[in-house]
C-alpha cells in the first residue's frame, strides 16, 4: 500500500504534459475548453492521491508550503521563458492575495489535514460537492450565469451519481464525519474563489497562475515558519517523488489551467470538474493504494457523465 509504480510510461505522459500545457494557450477556444477541462479533472483528480503519499512524512502544513512554493518555481520558470512581465502596480497583486488565500493555502489546508482521518478517494469525491455551491453563487452574483431547469435538473442527476459513492464509502469506517467536513469546507472555499476569479479583472493566465502562487507560498512561509526546517535525507522516495508531482502538476500547471478556463469558458463551466474528479480520484485510489471498488461506482459514473451535459444545455 505504501508504494507507487512510477512507469516510464506514466513519467513519459507527465514529461508531455509538463511540455504541451503552456501551448495551450494559444489553441482554438472553441475546442481547447473541453480539453483544458479533461486536463484539469486528470491532473487535480490525482492530487488527493499524492496528497496521500505525501502525508506518510509530511505533516498537512508542510504539504502546503512545499507544494506552493514547488508550483511558483514552475509556474515562474514558465512565465520567464515565455517572455512574461509581471503587474507594477498594487491592484493585482492585492487582488493575487485575495486567490492565494481562498484559493490555494485555504483548502490545500483543509485537505491536506481531512486526508489525515479519511481516504484519498473519498477526498475526491467530496469535491463534486463544489458545484452545488459554485450554481448558487453564480445565480446570485455573475448577472449572466443564473439558474436554469438544466442546471438545476443536471446538478441534481450529477449528486445523485455521487451518493451511490459516498453512502458506501462514508459507512465503511474508514473515513471520520471531522474529515469529510473539512474537505467540504474546501470544496466551498473553491466554489468561493472561483466566483471572485470571475468577478475580478483577468489576467494573463501565465501571470495571474505564477504570482497567486507566489504570494500564496511567501505567505505559508510567514504562516508557518517553521515547516521548510526539515532533514531532507530522511524524506521516504515515494513521499517525496509525490510532493515533487503534487507541487508541479496538480499545483502549477493547475493553475494555469484554472485560470485559462474561468477567462475563456467560466465559473459554471469550470465547475463540471467537480463532477469527474471524484471518478478519476477514486479509481486511482482502488487502483493504486487498494480501496474499494463497489457496483455502485459504475452506475455513478454513468450519471454523473449525464449530469455534466444536462447541466450545459441551454433553456
Amino acid at each position: 500500500m505504501d508504494n507507487i509504480f512510477l512507469s516510464p510510461t506514466l513519467l513519459c505522459h507527465c514529461y508531455h504534459f509538463c511540455y504541451l500545457s503552456p501551448n495551450i494557450i494559444y489553441m482554438s477556444i472553441s475546442k481547447r475548453s473541453y480539453q483544458l477541462l479533461v486536463l484539469l479533472v486528470i491532473v487535480w483528480g490525482s492530487s488527493f492521491l499524492l496528497i496521500d503519499r505525501a502525508l506518510l512524512f509530511f505533516s498537512p502544513e508542510q504539504v502546503v508550503g512545499y507544494r506552493l512554493v514547488i508550483g511558483a518555481i514552475t509556474m515562474f520558470g514558465i512565465a520567464l521563458y515565455y517572455g512574461k512581465s509581471f503587474p507594477k502596480t498594487i491592484t493585482p497583486w492585492l487582488h493575487f492575495i485575495v486567490y492565494a488565500v481562498i484559493g490555494n493555502i485555504l483548502p490545500y489546508l483543509l485537505i491536506a489535514t481531512g486526508q489525515l482521518t479519511i481516504t484519498s478517494g473519498m477526498a475526491g469525491l467530496l469535491m463534486a460537492f463544489m458545484p452545488l455551491v459554485t450554481l448558487v453563487l453564480a445565480h446570485i452574483f455573475l448577472p449572466n450565469d443564473k439558474l436554469n431547469r438544466f442546471k438545476i435538473l443536471g446538478f441534481i442527476i450529477g449528486i445523485s451519481g455521487v451518493l451511490f459513492i459516498l453512502g458506501p464509502s462514508i459507512n465503511n469506517g474508514n473515513n471520520t464525519l471531522f474529515g469529510i467536513l473539512l474537505v467540504l469546507g474546501a470544496a466551498c472555499a473553491y466554489a468561493i474563489n472561483t466566483i471572485i476569479a470571475s468577478r475580478l479583472p483577468s489576467y494573463d493566465p501565465l501571470v495571474s497562475s505564477a504570482s497567486v502562487l507566489f504570494v500564496a507560498s511567501l505567505l505559508s512561509f510567514f504562516i508557518w515558519p517553521n515547516i521548510f526546517f526539515i532533514n531532507f535525507s530522511n524524506i521516504p522516495f515515494i513521499s517525496g517523488i509525490s510532493i515533487l508531482i503534487l507541487g508541479a502538476l496538480p499545483t502549477g500547471f493547475a493553475a494555469l489551467l484554472y485560470f485559462i478556463i474561468i477567462n475563456t469558458a467560466g465559473a459554471t463551466f469550470l465547475s463540471n470538474i467537480n463532477y469527474l474528479i471524484p471518478v478519476v480520484a477514486f479509481f486511482l485510489g482502488a487502483i493504486l493504494l487498494g480501496e474499494d471498488i463497489l457496483w455502485q461506482n459504475i452506475l455513478a459514473l454513468f450519471l454523473i457523465i449525464s449530469g455534466i451535459f444536462v447541466s450545459r444545455r441551454k433553456s
